[in-house]
């Protein structure tokens, strides 16, 4: 091996070892134990909805969060407010759409230590819309896995749910929360 060569593998693996391990552990939601429901109002009462068909692959440690990431699909056609009528025209041409837009898609960009645990922000998938939405939430490490709760608030007419007469925020609010609890299991 001749200096130079020697000299270039020297830096490459002082490059490798300066860089910290990523320290995280990777994660799936348990569908029979995580719970992903939204809240809005209708008619100046609350609108509590849940979904139940979502996948939820989380790569987290509080030691590692320049590496976290978090990675949501929404079957949006599993929305369910125990209201056949309701669910039908949520579900519909003039609310999400799901014909079209049968799933959303949540991804997080940046994840950080917060007054109240960790804060994140991501882009939301909606409708066919993307927008950037933070969420709060707690990281709980548990003997067999995680558990992570939390909440965000987005607007559905900035993803354009709400069409025709579901417009108008007069009978429908715009700003739905967003509440998450999540059993995390092991991912391999």
């Amino acid at each position: 091996m001749n200096r130079l060569t020697f000299a270039l593998a020297a830096v490459a693996a002082a490059a490798l070892a300066a860089q910290p391990p990523n320290l995280n552990a990777s994660y799936s939601a348990d569908p029979q134990h995580s719970r992903l429901e939204f809240v809005g109002t209708q008619a100046g009462a609350p609108l509590r909805a849940s979904i139940h068909s979502f996948t939820a692959a989380i790569d987290f440690s509080p030691d590692s969060l320049s590496a976290a990431h978090m990675d949501v699909l929404i079957d949006a056609r599993s929305v369910d407010s125990q209201d056949a009528d309701r669910d039908a025209t949520m579900k519909g041409k003039d609310g999400l759409d799901v014909a079209q837009w049968p799933s959303a898609h949540y991804v997080s960009q940046t994840i950080a230590k917060s007054a109240a645990g960790f804060h994140a922000t991501g882009s939301l998938t909606l409708h066919g819309v993307t927008r950037d939405v933070p969420i709060d939430f707690q990281f709980a490490a548990m003997p067999a896995g995680a558990k992570l709760e939390g909440s965000a608030t987005l607007k559905r007419l900035d993803f354009g749910v709400g069409q025709g007469d579901w417009k108008s925020t007069e009978w429908i609010g715009d700003e739905v929360k967003i509440n998450f609890s999540l059993l995390l299991v092991p991912r391999h």
